[in-house]
């Protein structure tokens, strides 16, 4: 049945006249009595008694209108509701990150998302670099965080920001007092490696043995909180990280790191789009609000001091 057709229905009960509701639509009364006919058939027996001043509703025509009534209104509500969040962003955005990049990014965006946009709702997943690339490439995520070693050059990654990578220790350690370090001073030290095949892993690998040696990798573990609780508490063990991962253990105390040089290692970080497909409006807010959040904070991954 068509919620129209229980509007007339609700008309005429309350006008009590087929012709008053007629002249109300600006139609003919014959009109309206082939509907009302109609929706008694489907009903299935008279809604309404014809009087000698109009129409009266009959027992069923009462039952059916106090049913119908909260029905209409909330039909109505639900297609105001429709029709309002037609100019609204919503939708789910599956958005895959670094480690490094869930905390205090991730936090910052749905906030944002909750005050300006809270309609659109994150699904984040977690991964590695090239864990994320499938993703992106199976469609699984609509966009990442992730590293490049080289910068981006193509419309479907944004350069968010550039970093180095840092030796780091537990505090007091010698080898990371000072601002740098040497790549080479990491020849026979014990380390905290990602696990292969991780392309972070293969970089540290060849960069070590362009310089004639090869890294000790004492444990090997995906996980930063596991690399830097290891780190934390043993004398000369050793890892490789991103200045945004130690950010809160420098800042605590927890943690001493120096950069390393010769080379430096650099990476970048950027926001990976699908290189096929187009971005639904919530996925383009959530790209944007991301950009936004970076560039505010000096182009870095945390939030300045």
């Amino acid at each position: 049945m068509n919620p129209n057709d229980f509007r007339l229905f609700l008309e005429v009960a309350e006008l009590g006249s087929f012709t008053k509701a007629a002249a109300q639509r600006q139609t003919v009364q014959s009109h309206i009595s082939r509907q009302i006919s109609e929706l008694e058939s489907a009903c299935g027996g008279a809604l309404f008694r014809r009087t000698g001043r109009g129409v009266v509703l009959t027992d069923l025509g009462q039952h059916i209108e106090t049913r119908v009534r909260g029905w209409v209104r909330d039909t109505d509500q639900l297609l105001a509701d429709i029709r309002t969040d037609a100019g609204v962003p919503m939708g789910e955005v599956k958005l895959g990150i670094l480690p490094s990049a869930a905390h205090p990014l991730m936090t910052r965006l749905y906030l944002r998302l909750q005050a300006e946009f809270p309609k659109i709702k994150l699904n984040i997943r977690e991964g590695q670099g090239g864990e994320l690339d499938a993703l992106l490439d199976t469609g699984s995520v609509d966009m990442a965080v992730l590293f490049r070693y080289q910068k981006p050059a193509g419309p479907d990654e944004k350069l968010l920001a550039t970093v180095g990578t840092y030796l780091v220790s537990r505090p007091g350690d010698p080898l990371t007092r000072n601002e740098t370090v040497d790549f080479s001073k990491l020849e026979g030290l014990r380390l905290v490696l990602p696990r292969r095949p991780a392309h972070w892993r293969s970089v540290l690998d060849e960069t070590a043995r362009g310089k004639g040696f090869t890294l000790q990798a004492d444990v090997e573990a995906d996980s930063l909180r596991v690399q830097k609780e290891l780190v934390a508490h043993t004398e000369h063990l050793y890892s490789l990280l991103g200045p945004f991962s130690i950010a809160d253990e420098l800042r605590s105390g927890r943690l001493q790191a120096a950069r390393v040089m010769n080379p430096d290692c650099r990476r970048h970080v950027t926001l990976s789009l699908p290189k096929q497909g187009q971005l639904t409006p919530a996925s383009k807010i959530v790209a944007r609000l991301i950009e936004e959040t970076v560039e505010s904070w000096g182009n870095q991954l945390s939030e300045p001091a």
